[in-house]
């Protein structure tokens, strides 16, 4: 196997569509320039190996011909290094590929780009898939098998030597070596030994940690089962899973196994458990995938066929034959590839958290780092001045970096989070990404999902409003008093429930409608044969479902006929529809059945059985809330077995159907729901609904949690595509008259905000033909309504754009790609941590989104006490060995780890313990340390404790019993001295005042007191420092090299001094927090927002008239092209 370096140019003109993550076009003799997902640049190196005949991008049942077509192999050229590499029959086949982030690119020569290997699979279509039932050659499979690699999800987990000798290349830990050899050189023995100790069981601890995540991750991802596998030449083998490559056609064991690849399902039916990857714990039926007809020309998608693809690392409950077929499946990715190892690679390269606070502290350490060199020249020149010797001025000059720059900085800020994160944890909130917790305390908007979020999960059947004539009949609440007819079947038949060890399990909305029927599921069991009574058919059948037993039957009611369910049309999302094939007893025709969002069912019926009150009865229904769905039928005589219902394709089968009414369910509102919206909307976060479910019940929905007020207006945002003779149009109609009712007279009623609606459809017209016009209509949407799951993810993206910090609350199943893309993912779900968001709640309802918000103000706000103390520690520091330099002497070596360890390091330890408030306010704590609040501090409180250090200073060498220091030595020869004394003192006393000065509560944290353990702390260092102020005896007083004063009135002075310093230090942190600088800012001239959504806002408050109701606006060729 050979190699060469890849090096990467991003030219557009010749990669797939443009530049694309992870793509790139091998140029020689260039720089690196490959982006990877998160536009980042990265080299990789190329690997080349033989490969034998064999197709790479057909699949096995393709012509001989087109498989001599090889676009991932090049071969060797000898002569000259050439861009691109033609394949000829006689020379040798050569396969060119890197590895990135555990995912395999290899040479397309075709597209002349670099692409990841599973493009080989794109572009298959149903019919192929099937195709593969025969299995691969052998050759083919070896051919392979070089090609993809093998199917496993490797996770590196390195030697504890490799990650010691990275940790020990950390800036931070060679900042802290070259400290620890400088302190040595300078005779502070006993604070190196203390720092090299501390680091050293620091470093261990972090590598042991780090080590230990990696194998428990390389556990969760490593899978190896023995799988049967079909081959070409008829014959079955057990292979492991880890010889499996795309095309492989594998049986499933009818008791379940864990799918160690991606693969669509053939034949059979599988109950699937999917919680590792979505956390949802409702198990989901997969079903064989669309074969023949017009199905059989459609290009497999993942997720457009996501209820026939069985996903890596779920795990198969239960598998059902066709009698007596095997349950089969193709292997369509493996490795990294596949869903699993897309999560693992989330978790090993998670997309980077770019926050402005983390940028400003690296800024800020660099202007300390500025003040260091700068307050190095001066020492140098004081102590030239004071002719000490070279050796020693590089030292003191160079010690003077280490104490400026705080080598603690980074793991102090961490303290925060990691105290939030464990105080979440306990109200059964987990985080699997820390950093995003200081997120949280930004977030101005939270998208929630409805069902299952704000409302209850399981919805109750209200009733069914059937026909009559082709006229609606009275709602009848209870479903199971219907008479013998389509409508009943419908109810029982329609859905995907299955049963697992004798129980039914399914959607919920699904087992609530057949629960209120009372009819039963009857399911063959393998080892029983055939269902009895299937004689009745004539064919074979999926299930069965029977009527209740007589007793249970209403009087007047008396059903006696099962009906069996020859196939299942699962629920798409995309489609918004699910449907049936069913067989009667005595009857050779069979009957379809469908139900789903009652305007995609009507648009499937014949006009004629649609009623003419069809909008005005669903709008009746779902303006108070109720989600409706649409229920119709259709004989289909063509279709008489088994066999016949397998080969008939989906488009054909749901068309010109008969409606047959409606299906009322209550969605109950949470109890939490409604003072969950009310306390956000008071605080200034801004909710907006995002679900698939009709536009009227979510705004019903919205109305009723508070999410729009009483008095507050909504407006429909209706889009049109372009037609024949007209372009794209917008229009804004009110709500009142979209549901019939008069426009009221005096507007002056609406007092509150307007609220834009709008579906899916409206949604996808505005961001294709009216990118102008979106990010206004976004700004005031509140509801929206008929939205995919990609939809609701592209929603996120658009919101983010405008610069909002977007927080998504929802199931981990359908909003998955949402709670992934926004800032801040909530997943409501019963697993501990869920890899589909950063934050999985234990309590099913909304109440966790103000405690995340909460927990990250009070995360953020603690971030920024700490880095302000960290920072104003090293300040004091440094002034008080600036001042000690300039009279040839310093603090000694007990001195420094007083400071450093007794005080600072367990004050910044313990300031992290305050708790969040209790209220959530209006006010936003500060994001950006570079930003007038915090430099004002800064600045302010620096020029505080340089003051109060000079006047110590000079009031101590004013006194009468003052003897100066020996200056032609140096520390530590030159200790103890009075200077030393004072400055040690006060200092230690500044420490602890900044300590507490930082420590601010109101408005986003609890009272310092109530930090018990912090306040203990604290007080027993003022009185340590008061005892070491007034009478230091003893031990303490030789060890720390203190001098002896005698005058008791002195020592008095300075603990007034101190207590001046400490009401001075408050009397500015209250200044600035009650808007001195606010005031000083007023002065100036007001800039502009840079947020887009602030300036968008303030626009449109200065437009009363927006939007244009009840006006058409027609998209422009620059709306249109602005997003092309």
């Amino acid at each position: 196997m050979g190699a060469e370096l890849l090096r990467f140019r991003t030219d557009s003109s010749r990669l797939l569509g443009g530049p694309r993550p992870g793509y790139g076009t091998l140029q020689r003799n260039t720089e690196p320039s490959c982006m990877d997902r998160f536009g980042q640049r990265f080299t990789a190196r190329v690997q080349t190996e033989m490969l034998g005949e064999g197709s790479l991008e057909h699949h096995p049942g393709a012509r001989l011909e087109d498989r001599k077509s090889s676009i991932a192999v090049g071969v060797a050229d000898e002569e000259e290094s050439r861009d691109t590499i033609r394949l000829h029959q006689e020379e040798r086949n050569v396969l060119r590929y890197y590895l990135f982030e555990g995912l395999r690119y290899v040479w397309m020569e075709r597209q002349q780009a670099y692409c990841r290997v599973s493009a080989l699979d794109e572009g298959w279509t149903c019919a192929e898939l099937h195709l593969c039932r025969a299995g691969l050659g052998q050759q083919d499979h070896s051919s392979r098998r070089k090609i993809y690699g093998p199917n496993l999800i490797e996770v590196p987990v390195k030697s504890y030597a490799k990650l010691l000798v990275e940790e020990v290349l950390n800036p931070f830990y060679i900042f802290q070596v070259l400290s620890i050899v400088l302190w040595v050189c300078d005779a502070y023995y006993y604070y190196a030994a203390c720092i090299f100790l501390i680091s050293t069981i620091s470093l261990g601890l972090s590598l042991y940690e780090t080590r230990k995540q990696s194998t428990t991750l390389r556990n969760m991802a490593r899978m190896s089962i023995s799988i049967r596998v079909h081959r070409a030449d008829g014959e079955e083998a057990m292979v492991s899973s880890a010889e499996l490559v795309p095309g492989d056609c594998i049986s499933l064991p009818l008791d379940g196994v864990l799918v160690p690849c991606d693969a669509a399902l053939l034949t059979g039916e599988c109950m699937v458990n999917e919680s590792m990857l979505t956390g949802e714990s409702v198990p989901v039926l997969k079903t064989p995938l669309p074969n023949g007809g017009g199905a059989a020309g459609t290009i497999y998608s993942p997720k457009e066929h996501q209820r026939h693809t069985l996903f890596c690392g779920t795990h198969i409950i239960q598998a059902r034959s066709y009698v007596g077929q095997e349950v089969l499946a193709v292997v369509t990715r493996t490795g990294f590839c596949t869903a699993k190892g897309d999560l693992i690679s989330s978790i090993l390269y998670p997309k980077p958290v770019t926050f402005k606070f983390y940028k400003d502290a690296v800024k800020f350490v660099l202007f300390l780092a500025v003040l260091a060199f700068i307050g190095t020249l001066y020492s140098m020149l004081i102590m030239v001045k004071n002719q000490v010797p070279v050796g020693q001025i590089i030292i003191r000059a160079l010690d003077l970096i280490t104490v400026i720059v705080p080598p603690a900085l980074p793991a102090a800020m961490t303290v925060g989070s990691i105290y939030a994160q464990n105080r979440l944890k306990k109200r059964g909130i987990f985080c699997i990404s820390p950093p995003r917790i200081n997120l949280c305390g930004k977030i101005r908007l939270v998208c929630f999902d409805k069902t299952g979020t704000l409302t209850e999960e399981g919805l109750d059947v209200w009733g069914v409003i059937s026909l009559e004539d082709g006229r609606f009949m009275p709602i009848i609440h209870e479903p199971r008093r219907l008479p013998s007819g389509p409508m009943l079947h419908a109810l029982a038949t329609c859905h995907s429930i299955t049963l697992l060890q004798g129980q039914p399990v399914g959607d919920p909305v699904d087992l609530k409608m057949v629960e209120s029927t009372g009819w039963r599921l009857e399911m063959a069991e393998e080892d029983e044969g055939e269902l009895p009574g299937l004689q009745c058919f004539g064919t074979k059948v999926l299930a069965m479902m029977n009527p209740p037993p007589e007793e249970e039957q209403p009087p007047d009611r008396k059903h006696r006929s099962p009906v069996a369910i020859l196939r299942r049309f699962p629920f798409s999302s995309s489609l918004q529809r699910m449907s049936v094939l069913t067989k009667h007893p005595g009857d050779d025709a069979c009957w379809l059945y469908i139900k789903g969002a009652p305007e995609v069912v009507a648009s499937l019926c014949s006009t004629e059985t649609v009623p003419a009150d069809f909008s005005q009865v669903l709008r009746h229904y779902t303006a108070d809330g109720f989600r409706v769905l649409a229920l119709a039928c259709r004989p289909l005589s063509a279709v008489r077995s088994f066999e016949d219902a397998l080969q008939l394709t989906r488009d054909a089968a749901e068309s010109s159907l008969t409606f047959l009414g409606f299906l009322v369910m209550k969605n109950v509102l949470k109890l939490e729901s409604a003072p969950v919206i009310t306390l956000l909307r008071n605080a200034g976060v801004r909710p907006v609904m995002v679900t698939g479910d009709n536009m009227l019940t979510a705004v019903n929905v919205a109305r009723s949690c508070c999410m729009v007020g009483p008095n507050e207006r909504v407006v429909f945002v209706t889009a049109s595509p372009p037609g024949r003779d007209q372009p794209a149009s917008v229009k804004f109609i009110p709500a009142e008259l979209s549901q019939g009712e008069k426009q009221p007279e005096d507007a002056q009623q609406w007092d509150g905000r307007l609220h834009l609606a709008m579906n899916g459809k409206s949604f996808a017209v505005l961001q294709e033909h009216f990118a102008d016009l979106l990010p206004k209509i976004l700004v005031r949407a509140t509801v929206f309504a008929r939205m995919s799951p990609e939809q609701k993810t592209q929603l996120v993206c658009s919101l983010q754009e405008l610069d909002y910090c977007v927080g998504m609350c929802g199931d981990g199943a359908n909003d998955c790609g949402a709670l992934k893309a926004a800032d801040v993912g909530i997943s409501l779900s019963e697993a501990e941590a869920s890899v589909a968001s950063p934050f999985t709640s234990c309590r099913a309802n909304i109440e966790c989104v103000p405690t995340v918000i909460r927990e990250g103000r009070c995360s953020l706000v603690t971030s920024f006490g700490v880095f302000k103390y960290m920072a104003l520690y090293s300040l004091v520091q440094f002034v008080s060995v600036l001042l000690l330099y300039t009279i040839n002497t310093n603090l000694s070596d007990f001195q420094f780890l007083f400071f450093d360890l007794i005080i600072t390091t367990t004050v910044a330890v313990l300031m992290g313990r305050t708790g969040p408030a209790r209220e959530l306010g209006v006010r936003r704590p500060q994001g950006a340390l570079i930003s007038v609040p915090v430099l004002g501090s800064l600045l302010l409180q620096t020029a505080l404790l340089i003051t109060v250090q000079v006047l110590s200073y000079f009031i101590t060498v004013s006194q009468s019993w003052y003897v100066p220091l020996n200056s032609t030595v140096t520390a530590p020869q030159n200790l103890p001295n009075y200077e030393n004394t004072v400055l040690f003192c006060i200092s230690g006393f500044q420490y602890l005042i900044l300590a507490v000065a930082m420590s601010k509560g109101y408005p986003f944290r609890e009272p310092l007191y109530t930090n018990v353990l912090f306040l203990v702390v604290l007080m027993l260092l003022f009185g340590l420092l008061i005892w070491l102020t007034l009478y230091p005896l003893g031990f303490p007083k030789t060890l720390l090299k203190l001098q002896g004063i005698d005058d008791l009135n002195f020592k008095l002075l300075l603990l007034g001094i101190a207590t001046l310093n400490f009401f001075a230090a408050f009397v500015l942190e209250t200044a600035l927090d009650y808007g001195l600088l606010g005031c000083l800012r007023k002065l100036r001239r007001k800039k502009a927002s840079s947020k887009l959504f602030k300036r968008l806002e303030k626009d449109l408050s200065q437009q009363p008239s927006w939007p244009p109701l009840n006006e058409p606006l027609f998209a422009t060729p620059r709306m249109s092209i602005a997003v092309r």
